[in-house]
């Protein structure tokens, strides 16, 4: 059965509930919780990626000057080795000049050596650096004896060592005996001069006034 409102009387609205506050107050908290965690993100995030272009920064500049220094390293391993080989050649031209200018010195001591020394002589000699090969015969082993003996005595020489003695089975008609030896030469390191000592001037005493 249809009705129909002849009166034109309104409806009654229909009311709404009241939502309590408390029910609403946790929602609320969340959201502004999940708010300041996404703005404390976004600032940390902020800060993470300006240190992040800082540290790729120095690490671009470390790695130019680890680039620089091996540059470096390679240029002072260069100058090391240009300095040990002109160490070498200095070396051996101080070597050839001690040799050349040591020679005669060498000879006349030798020499002098052996002129000292009674019933020997020598039949080859050899220096290789500051070593000496001497070869030799003599009369009697008492000869060798005191030829080393003068050879340490001129101080010329140091570290003399025999190789062999041993008597000579060729010479039949005389008794001979060969030897060998070695000797470090060090040459004696020249006398310093002293210098004279200084005279001291007298003062002149000048002549009395007379009164």
């Amino acid at each position: 059965m249809i009705r129909i409102n002849l009166l034109e009387q309104a409806r009654p609205k229909p009311t709404r509930k009241a939502v309590p506050l408390g029910a609403t107050l946790p929602a609320i908290l969340v959201l502004a919780a999940v708010a300041f965690a996404v703005v404390v993100l976004a600032v940390t995030y902020s800060y993470t990626q300006k240190d992040l272009a800082q540290e790729n920064d120095r690490i671009k500049q470390l790695r130019a000057q680890k680039t620089d220094l091996e540059h470096v390293k390679q240029e002072v391993e260069r100058f090391e080795s240009e300095k040990k080989i002109l160490q070498q050649r200095v070396s051996v031209i101080e070597q050839l000049q001690r040799d050349r200018t040591g020679g005669q010195d060498l000879l006349d001591m030798v020499a002098n050596t052996v002129s000292r020394t009674e019933n020997l002589w020598l039949t080859s000699m050899a220096r290789k650096g500051n070593s000496l090969a001497i070869t030799g015969s003599s009369a009697s082993l008492n000869s060798v004896a005191n030829f080393i003996t003068q050879l340490k005595r001129s101080g010329y020489f140091q570290r003399i060592e025999i190789l062999e003695s041993k008597q000579d089975e060729k010479s039949t008609g005389v008794q001979t005996f060969t030897f060998q030896l070695t000797a470090d030469i060090a040459p004696p390191q020249p006398v310093k001069a002293v210098p004279a000592a200084s005279t001291t001037a007298r003062p002149v005493l000048a002549p009395a006034k007379k009164g």
